[in-house]
């Protein structure tokens, strides 16, 4: 006789508060994780990049170079680099552990919004406000990107790259997914300004939020509506949305002071997480771990699926 299989646990949301970090940067535009959930970036309007620890909330190193407020940033897989890119039009490859600029890359007409390294950081994509996708080759020394994706009719606020696909998000409603390998361009017309956009987990899906505060799942290969997700508020700013490690919830910023977490399948608001006053311009979901990192203002919170095991832990309460 066979006994019945367990009942699998259900999925883990990142709700507890684990630390917030006041990162005296002035306004954090992006708080990112890095690729294995270690270590955290932060996106200053002070033209600084930090690099902080997770399970300490420490600050490691900052980088200073850009010339105006720093937008995005991303690490490489074996976090000996980092990328960086700015209102001041530039693109900026850092070596971690010396903090100093291996490489400025300039070419972008107008702020560049968006910087992705490949899988093998041998390639870095920037999104700009100028209407191209530029891609850097890391290795060499020329000045000039290798490619440029300028297809979009408006500013690309959002991009992602999974393998040989670059899945590019616009201000003119239009999310591209670009298949290098098969040479297509497949366009997806969402009607309102696209600010993030992202790849699900295994690869079959992609979700992008937009400014009619509406977050939209589409099959990647057909572009087939699997899902609409509302409730948040998005109306003004470019807010992050994203998908949990195992593809369970749809997570999104508000402008309510809130993070909104929906159920995949079911399309039901889960959790309201309340994270501050006002607007939660970014969000970072870990690679494996139900934890989540949140940006309002000029702090960024740890938030866990557990309680912490010291509520009164110095840095575990939020700052005032």
């Amino acid at each position: 006789m066979a006994f019945p299989l367990p009942r699998p646990l259900p999925p883990q949301l990142p709700k507890h508060l684990h630390r917030a970090i006041d990162c005296q940067q002035g306004a954090v535009r992006a708080v990112r994780f890095n690729a294995d959930g270690n270590y955290l970036l932060t996106c200053g309007s002070d033209k600084s990049l930090k690099l902080w620890s997770v399970s300490r909330g420490t600050l490691l190193k900052t980088y200073s170079g850009h010339g105006y407020e720093v937008l995005d940033a991303d690490g490489s897989y074996d976090n000996s680099q980092l990328c960086s890119c700015s209102s001041d039009k530039t693109v900026i490859l850092w070596d971690v552990a010396s903090g100093q600029v291996t490489r400025k890359l300039r070419g972008h007409a107008g702020k560049v919004n968006c910087v992705r390294f490949n899988e093998e950081a041998s390639v870095i994509l920037s999104g700009s406000i100028d209407g191209t996708v530029r891609c850097w080759d890391t290795r060499s020394r020329r000045f000039e990107p290798i490619q440029i994706l300028d297809d979009a009719r408006d500013g690309v606020s959002s991009l992602m790259v999974c393998e040989h696909e670059i899945l590019t998000g616009s201000v003119d409603g239009r999310v591209r997914h670009y298949d290098l390998r098969m040479g297509q361009l497949h366009v997806d017309f969402i009607s309102s300004p696209i600010t993030c956009v992202c790849f699900s987990q295994d690869g079959q899906c992609t979700l992008s939020s937009s400014l009619d505060s509406t977050v939209r799942l589409l099959d990647k290969n057909t572009g087939e509506m699997l899902g609409e997700y509302t409730g948040h508020q998005n109306k003004s700013y470019k807010l992050d949305c994203c998908l949990s490690s195992k593809d369970t919830h749809v997570l999104s910023c508000s402008e309510d002071g809130h993070v909104y977490y929906w159920d995949l399948v079911e399309g039901s608001i889960t959790l309201k997480l309340p994270v501050g006053k006002g607007v939660v311009q970014s969000l970072s979901f870990h690679p494996t771990e139900p934890y989540l990192l949140t940006a309002t203002e000029g702090r960024v919170q740890v938030w866990g699926a557990e309680e912490p095991e010291d509520a009164n832990e110095e840095g575990m309460e939020p700052q005032e």
